[in-house]
């Protein structure tokens, strides 16, 4: 069977590879005839030509602003004769040029229903000049996909400790053929199963992806597979066990989107170019200046003693943890960064518990109202209190 299964990965390999190449052939076949003959340069290229990023191009291309751009496997080329198109270093609210982005996983604190007040935060800087953006610790990166869609920032950086996570972003990126091929695969596979047939698919899966070590040669297939467990697990959660084995069981849904194919090939478009970093969040220090608009979305402060069921690394981020965070922040505010740190609010359950107020004491702390989305119970399933905190 896995015999069968790797044969037909392959063919969608090959088929994936051969189209881009009957597209590529095709569109050189009918410039070459009306414009006799036409060169293509790389985005690269075109960067250095221009004086422009490579990732700058890449959105203009994305766009629709560079006649005659197309993607070929997974790169840009452009025709050498093409002229740089006016740039409008402004945010792109217009929705003909809004690229739009969402998080290719789903997980456990995600800011999608914060995305627009977190916005408020850059939209308000006014005339300042915000060119870098940073999210040290960006999880499933909603409001990270939601910038990179909408702002010309020249630089993105981001971050995370969660070496899975880290890997599927790199793969998302590099490979973005190769990680379709796998999850169509395992779309086909799963859905038409009965519940039964789901549960051994799943668990066989879980087992696969806790005994593949991480290399090169495997990081596709883990990708893959932390995709696959992420859309068909319990509430879309990442937990791992004190062995940092992901221990979650299947989730009920009857129809899940394992391969959203358009969404990944959008993010893989515009994701080259981003510094991605596995590691932790202090590691972005070198790359935060005066102009970069920082975001920072830490494992929350647990506002009940079972609350912590939610962590996402077999890593304890206590207040202590908590502290040394702060104090990176001192750190980054004294370089000029704009800053936005998000975490919980403990005035839900005790409205005498000031740890935050006085651990970010001299900053702006901001309450805002967010669903908790994670409970065993439903009914304790609402409306919340969250902080977000800003200099």
């Amino acid at each position: 069977m896995s015999g069968r299964r790797s044969f037909h990965a392959q063919n969608i390999k090959k088929l994936l590879a051969i189209i881009r190449d009957i597209e590529y052939t095709v569109y050189s076949i009918y410039h070459n005839r009306r414009n006799k003959m036409l060169s293509y340069i790389s985005a690269k290229e075109a960067a250095e030509k221009w004086g422009i990023s490579q990732r700058r191009v890449a959105i203009l291309c994305s766009e629709n602003r560079i006649n005659g751009a197309m993607m070929v496997g997974n790169m840009w080329i452009i025709p050498a004769n093409a002229e740089k198109p006016v740039d409008k270093r402004t945010t792109r609210y217009e929705k003909g040029h809004k690229i739009e982005l969402k998080p290719f996983v789903k997980w456990v604190g995600g800011k999608s229903q914060l995305v627009s007040e977190l916005e408020k935060f850059i939209t308000s800087e006014g005339d300042r000049s915000i060119k870098k953006y940073a999210e040290p610790m960006v999880g499933g990166g909603a409001l990270f996909f939601s910038i990179l869609g909408k702002y010309d920032f020249d630089e993105f950086y981001i971050g995370d400790t969660n070496v899975e996570l880290m890997n599927a972003y790199k793969v998302v990126r590099d490979k973005v053929d190769e990680l379709i091929a796998k999850l169509c695969e395992m779309q086909l596979s799963f859905l038409p199963m009965d519940e039964n047939g789901r549960k051994y698919h799943y668990y066989t899966a879980r087992e696969r992806f806790n005994s593949l070590s991480l290399n090169d040669k495997t990081a596709v297939e883990k990708a893959a597979l932390f995709i696959f467990l992420n859309k068909t697990c319990f509430n879309g959660l990442y937990r791992v066990n004190k062995k940092g084995q992901f221990n979650v069981p299947m989730g009920a849904y009857k129809n899940p989107t394992i391969c959203d194919e358009d969404n990944l090939r959008n993010i893989s478009s515009v994701l080259h170019n981003v510094t991605i970093v596995c590691g932790d969040y202090t590691l972005s220090k070198d790359f935060i200046d005066s102009n970069t608009f920082v975001y920072i979305d830490p494992p929350y402060r647990p506002i009940s003693e079972t609350s912590g069921f939610t962590s996402y690394n077999s890593d304890c981020f206590d207040d202590n943890e908590q502290k040394r965070l702060a104090e990176f922040i001192v750190e980054i505010d004294k370089k000029g960064a704009k800053i936005v740190l998000s975490n919980s609010d403990p005035k839900n359950v005790n409205p005498e518990d000031n740890f935050f107020d006085e651990l970010y004491k001299g900053y702006e702390i901001h309450r805002v109202s967010a669903s908790r989305m994670i409970n065993s119970n439903g009914e304790k399933r609402g409306k919340i209190n969250e902080l977000m905190i800003s200099n």
